[in-house]
């Protein structure tokens, strides 16, 4: 079908899928200018009356067009190729705005930004230092948003350093950096011992490490309180000439006060080797979410939020 391959088509529906108020011609110009489709309003009113005629939209009166049921189906099954390779593609778009330097401790980094419901913030704050204080969290302090829009009353917002952060890092030096995978790391006794599941970051539309929290598949406060559990972490590939570059980046990010690598070589863990590259293990930010969630507190992240400078992540003196 045309609506498969015609990618106006796809971004129209795109945007009404993403806005529940009916939409006109003009306003779909606007926005279809915004991502790179420059139509004029006679333009996407002939994208529109085909879109009616295939069932997919409908015209609510004079205010606009919307969704139809079936549109909303068609639209998810067309987006589906369009959505594979998106997290990736958001996340290297940060790393590339990340201007931070471990030498001097600013320019910006990437963070996540999780939202928690005011009443249950005494029992964040308790999840989220217990993870720091384990180090197992890809940066070892956070930071509680005094006012931001986009917390809604009643929340707290908290935002945490986004390992994307470290790629930032390595490609201003001149380092290639692949993100390969997030997963699950089986944790016995205080060591890490083997990857339970990885996922692709370039195969999936979806964050791999949201998945496996949003499953109930990690046990973060278990490996806090008794040495043993599943955490999650992020596997990254540098290449193998590269590695006395990157272990002088790693040991100034500590001194800056990022907690990595877990380790790092051809072949750690269940990992494939591979004698060009090194793979870098990394505990993730996300498991100061995870703990939350596992003591059944509603929490709310978007991952890749925005890029901050360093100083706004700093604990206040």
């Amino acid at each position: 079908m045309m609506i498969r391959t015609e990618r106006k088509y796809i971004e129209i529906l795109r945007i009404l899928k993403e806005h529940q108020e009916p939409m006109g011609a003009k306003r779909l110009s606007e926005l279809m200018a915004e991502r790179g489709f420059v139509l004029s309003d006679r333009a996407v009113q002939y994208y529109l009356r085909y879109l009616d005629e295939m069932g997919f939209t409908e015209k609510v009166g004079n205010m606009g067009r919307i969704l139809t049921p079936y549109g909303m189906n068609e639209t998810e099954s067309a987006l589906v190729g369009e959505r594979i390779g998106f997290i990736i593609s958001r996340l290297e778009r940060l790393a590339f705005r990340s201007t931070f330097d471990p030498v001097t401790q600013t320019g910006d980094v990437a963070y996540n930004l999780s939202v928690v419901p005011e009443e249950r913030f005494d029992e964040v704050l308790n999840a989220f230092d217990a993870v720091a204080a384990a180090r197992c969290g890809f940066f070892s302090s956070y930071r509680v948003l005094d006012n931001d829009s986009r917390v809604p009353e009643g929340s707290v917002g908290i935002i945490t350093v986004c390992s994307i952060t470290m790629d930032g890092v390595f490609q201003n030096r001149g380092i290639p950096v692949h993100m390969a995978f997030g997963g699950r790391l089986s944790i016995e006794h205080g060591e890490p011992i083997r990857f339970v599941d990885l996922i692709g970051y370039r195969g999936t539309t979806i964050d791999p490490l949201q998945l496996f929290i949003s499953a109930g598949l990690t046990s973060v406060g278990s490996m806090i309180a008794t040495g043993t559990g599943i955490a999650l972490a992020n596997v990254r590939e540098v290449p193998a000439a590269a590695e006395s570059q990157v272990r002088e980046t790693v040991a100034q990010m500590r001194k800056s006060g990022f907690v990595f690598p877990v380790i790092m070589g051809p072949a750690p863990f269940n990992l494939p080797s591979d004698p060009y590259r090194i793979s870098l293990v990394s505990y993730s930010g996300m498991n100061f979410v995870a703990s939350v969630f596992e003591k059944k507190i509603p929490i709310r992240t978007e991952i890749g939020a925005g890029n901050i400078p360093f100083s706004r992540i700093m604990p206040p003196n």
